[in-house]
């Protein structure tokens, strides 16, 4: 950013937008609402490090049509990609002869991204993979979501979560590569299981996720600082993460290499050749 405050100080480097890593998507509503008043604050003081905003559960089916446009055109003007967030499964159990429909709606309203999730199906990989090509058919980029725990993407209890069988992460995997070579924008790694809703953290299906689909094409799910913290720390800056807009100033400080924790302080760095 050239015109940022204190821009003699140093800053890790950042790739201008359209990145292709060290993307940021953010949530909107879904924990509170979320109009384009305070939509346009965040974006007007951090913009430059958002990269996806994603509608959570389904919300913008509860609000008027314009405001959801409106939020599109505010995300638009500071180069901001949209998100439909992974509503697509409750089109497909209640409304299953409505989901081209559903991706048209999409694209007609100005998202651009639609995220094609499965936490709570039971379903074939080949019916998932046939979604992602559906979207990309309307000219939109499909985001899969991979899952290591059935039920993941609610607000399942750990009980619950217990009470399902977990998926082989090399079943989640060859789901994901299967996605990708449809021509999948990026895949989205569900943190439950992982590093949400586990009584210990699952760090070793991380590492193995990231080696099998390469860091460069996940967004892993950091619902928790302490999460996003981790992740910065095994895999870099260029990292790509899903969290919550009221940590995208705490990432970004982190991502920067200006603030940290003890473990992170003045270790998180960028190397430009040129």
């Amino acid at each position: 950013m050239s015109d940022r405050a204190f821009d003699f100080l140093h800053v890790n480097e950042r790739e201008e937008k359209p990145r292709k890593s060290g993307i940021t998507e953010i949530r909107g509503p879904y924990y509170d609402p979320m109009g384009s008043r305070e939509l346009r604050d965040i974006l007007e003081t951090m913009g430059e490090y958002v990269d996806i905003y994603k509608f959570s559960g389904g919300s913008f089916a509860l609000m008027p049509e314009t405001a959801v446009t409106e939020l599109i055109e505010v995300c638009h003007e500071h180069d901001v990609l949209v998100s439909t967030g992974g509503f697509v499964e409750h089109v497909l159990i209640r409304d299953y002869d409505q989901v081209e429909r559903y991706v048209e709606e999409a694209g007609d309203l100005g998202f651009d991204v639609v995220e094609v999730s499965s936490g709570f199906l039971a379903i074939d990989v080949e019916d998932m993979v046939a979604l992602t090509e559906l979207v990309q058919d309307h000219g939109m980029k499909a985001k899969p979501e991979i899952n290591v725990q059935f039920g993941a993407g609610g607000a399942s209890s750990v009980e619950e979560l217990e009470s399902e069988s977990a998926i082989d992460p090399t079943s989640a995997i060859e789901e994901g590569e299967r996605h990708l070579e449809a021509g999948a924008y990026k895949v989205m790694v569900e943190s439950e299981g992982i590093t949400e809703r586990v009584r210990e953290w699952r760090t070793d299906v991380a590492f193995e996720i990231a080696d099998g689909l390469g860091v460069e094409n996940c967004v892993f799910e950091a619902a928790d600082p302490e999460v996003f913290e981790w992740y910065l720390k095994q895999f870099g800056p260029k990292v790509n993460l899903f969290v919550d807009n009221s940590q995208i100033v705490e990432l970004e400080c982190m991502r920067s290499g200006l603030w940290g924790k003890k473990s992170t302080w003045g270790r998180i760095a960028s190397y430009d050749r040129d």
